[in-house]
């Protein structure tokens, strides 16, 4: 086929979903209403772009709240903290601002309310994910970690009949459903949590990459390697019959050999990539011979979150 032919398929939604849009406008705003330095503990969202640009404004990454000096500001990232995380910000009087995203607080409260009826909490999540650690610290004792489908074979609790299953947002959907499934073998009563914890972003940037992926020779997805949701893009671009799928930064990393022989280019990004970034990857694309771009829609997005109260007018 000609290069004329040469086309990206261009999924939407992609990109900031409400949750990163409002933890980068905490930094951001903090900045401007404290002045720098503004601390932030943890990458405020997984991505290396995002967390550069905020450097070189004032902020300053920390990994605990006790390398930042007492009295100033922190500022929580959207993943998510345990309690005892607040509490030591309380001793050291910080001036704390809480970027959690919603999606990600609901879980906590959930994890706070099942633990409270002395359920056993199967928490389905990636080990040493942020998320992961902050919701287990809502309710150690209550909580058990379920890494995927094979780990539920694994899993010990004190009452069958008192089991209830909770999830990290920003897991595969499908692989989801494959563990909740092997858990509800083990545990015929296992209780599902009252709403889908995974989140609608996750679950509509996945939605975007299977409308994409049967038709495409590759698929490419912006995103940093520690977003666990880019790196689900990659496997679910894979399983929905892409023939190759590949994570990158950015345009700079894209290796013009995974194009060859190709004709249609996927191309989505994680849910913490701004949109330049694609920009990116687009001109780069183009400049190869693919500047037919096809945007397909699979689900209209319009959620919206509030900033942290502490940075409300």
């Amino acid at each position: 086929m000609s290069e004329t032919h040469r086309r990206v398929l261009l999924a939407k939604p992609r990109g900031y979903c409400a949750g990163v849009d409002r933890a980068v406008q905490a930094v951001e705003i903090a900045l401007g209403k404290f002045g720098a330095p503004v601390y932030v503990r943890k990458q405020i969202v997984h991505n290396t772009h995002v967390v550069s640009e905020l450097e070189k404004r004032g902020a300053i990454f920390v990994e605990e709240t006790d390398e930042v000096p007492e009295g100033s500001v922190v500022v929580f990232s959207a993943h998510g903290i345990a309690p005892q995380v607040r509490d030591e910000a309380r001793r050291r009087n910080l001036v704390a601002i809480d970027a959690t995203c919603p999606l990600v607080t609901k879980v906590h409260n959930e994890a706070k309310r099942f633990a409270a009826g002395d359920y056993d909490i199967l928490l389905i999540g990636h080990e040493g994910h942020e998320e992961v650690i902050g919701t287990t610290g809502e309710a150690p004792e209550f909580i058990h970690l379920v890494d995927g489908p094979g780990g539920a074979d694994d899993v010990q609790v004190r009452d069958p009949a008192k089991v209830v299953w909770l999830s990290q947002t920003t897991l595969s959907v499908d692989e989801t459903v494959q563990t909740v499934s092997a858990l509800k073998t083990r545990f015929p009563q296992l209780i599902d949590p009252p709403s889908d914890d995974i989140c609608y972003a996750t679950q509509n940037r996945q939605a975007a990459v299977k409308a994409i992926a049967p038709d495409c020779d590759v698929v490419i997805v912006v995103g940093s390697r520690n977003s666990s949701n880019s790196v689900r893009l990659v496997e679910v671009a894979k399983d929905a019959g892409a023939r190759a799928a590949y994570l990158v930064d950015d345009a700079g990393e894209m290796d013009e050999r995974w194009l060859a022989g190709v004709t249609t280019v996927g191309l989505t990004s994680g849910a913490s990539v701004p949109e330049e970034l694609i920009a990116g990857v687009l001109g780069k694309l183009a400049a190869l011979g693919f500047g037919d771009v096809e945007e397909v829609e699979a689900i209209k997005e319009r959620m919206s979150f509030q900033l942290p109260r502490e940075l409300r007018k």
